[in-house]
């Protein structure tokens, strides 16, 4: 079912020809390293790189009857380069290859990732700088609190995925090392100097040290880092269909000329890419845990984390492509309502202003216990819909004694709670090396 969601280019880097491509790419680099050391000839480096060539087809072959997948891949190597095949993988162990390819395919995927990242921080840079002025309610356990603007909630977002990018760029170092140190790791059949050359060769960094494989806490921070993505994806989708409810509609994820919502009802326009998300988003929790148990392994190596990283690697790293793509669509095409988030501003009849009376009482010489009954007293009154907020504060003699009607009526501006957002609108702004 992965495979409905995986893009081209992620699909490519994750197929069985990249990975015996990338298997042949590390055998090549050690035979290119033995033979500048003097341990290959010449002429068998010339017929082996010219010759060097397999078939997805004839290893799967092989493989069903050898039942170990290196080996079959050798095999088949074999049958193709003849007799300088012998100085193929001399000393080495499977997962010097097999671990040391891993690294380049990881990396290929997380450079997708982070170019994928980087599209969407520039969208919401962008909608947030375009949208700075469209004030809408802010809202604290669901409930209407103080006005703040839809570009500063784009400015929230865009920050966040500044930092996923740091957790991205920063797993990308942590994966980019290769290991070609023998069956346990110390160099025992092969010099230190090979693995040197190899992971030069290749653009990694050698392992420090290494049992017979790259330790697993790598492949964890790879899926923490996407899986932390994933998380901000799944906040910021879940904020779309809140603002999308019928009660609310703010906003609106986009709705295509002929999109169909319900089978049932015609008139429904749901949120399924954002619900999409978030569903797919659910996915990295279980990937997490899986990346996490693959850590401790007996002595220097079992193999009960293979199996996993088939699964997850592949799944995680082509699930995030698909959902950073697909939600940068959703914020360059938003649907956005100025008109609707104005009623919705004007709901509580002024109750959103009530911390500003309840500081100005504070500051003409009122308790703040007594100053916060009183503006208390006349909230329940319009929560229980008895009129509006700069009514009940106007006929409230205790009110009256410190404010006048005209403080009253200053303190209910709207424009108090956005005079300061342009320190944030700078910070915004000088986001531009993603």
């Amino acid at each position: 079912m992965i495979d409905r969601y995986a893009r081209p280019e992620m699909k490519a880097i994750w197929s069985l020809e990249n990975m015996y491509r990338t298997w042949l790419q590390v055998e090549l680099a050690v035979c290119e390293a033995r033979a500048d050391l003097g341990q290959i000839p010449a002429e068998a480096l010339a017929r082996i790189k010219s010759r060097a060539s397999f078939s997805v087809e004839r290893i799967a072959e092989i493989e069903a009857e050898v039942q170990h997948d290196l080996i079959a891949f050798l095999t088949c190597l074999t049958e193709n380069v003849g007799e300088p095949s012998r100085y193929i993988h001399m000393g080495l162990t499977s997962s010097d290859i097999k671990d040391t390819a891993l690294a380049l395919q990881m990396r290929q995927a997380i450079d997708i990732i982070i170019a994928d990242a980087c599209r969407l921080l520039k969208t919401l840079k962008e909608q947030a700088i375009r949208h700075w002025d469209t004030v809408m309610i802010g809202r604290t356990h669901g409930i209407h609190a103080e006005p703040i603007t839809l570009g500063f909630k784009f400015a929230l977002w865009a920050f966040e995925m500044q930092r996923n990018l740091g957790r991205l760029r920063q797993a990308r170092e942590v994966i980019a090392v290769g290991k070609i140190s023998g069956a346990v790791g110390t160099y025992a059949q092969v010099e230190p100097e090979v693995e040197e050359r190899v992971c030069r060769a290749l653009g990694l960094r050698p392992a420090e040290v290494s049992s017979q494989i790259i330790q697993r806490d790598r492949h964890a921070e790879y899926i923490w880092a996407l899986s932390i993505t994933a998380a901000s994806l799944e906040k910021f989708a879940t904020e779309i269909r809140h603002l999308q409810r019928t009660e609310v509609r703010e906003v609106e994820e986009p709705f295509s000329r002929g999109q169909k919502g319900s089978s049932a009802m015609p008139h429904k326009r749901n949120p399924v890419l954002t619900e999409r998300i978030c569903g797919q988003a659910r996915l990295f929790r279980g990937y997490l845990t899986a990346a996490l148990e693959d850590i401790p392994l007996w002595h220097e190596r079992d193999m009960s984390h293979s199996s996993v990283e088939r699964v997850i690697l592949p799944e995680a790293s082509t699930l995030l492509d698909y959902m950073l793509d697909r939600f940068t669509w959703i914020i360059a095409n938003l649907q956005v309502y100025p008109e609707q988030m104005q009623r919705n501003l004007a709901l509580t009849g002024g109750l959103i202003h009530s911390e500003r009376v309840l500081l100005a009482l504070v500051e003409k010489g009122v308790l703040r216990d007594e100053a916060y009954c009183w503006v208390q007293e006349a909230a329940m009154r319009v929560w229980a819909g008895e009129g509006d907020f700069k009514t009940f504060l106007l006929r409230d003699e205790r009110v009256r004694k410190h404010l006048t009607p005209q403080e009253i009526e200053e303190l209910l501006d709207m424009r108090h709670y956005l005079q300061r957002l342009d320190v944030v609108l700078e910070r915004v702004r000088r986001l531009e090396r993603f």
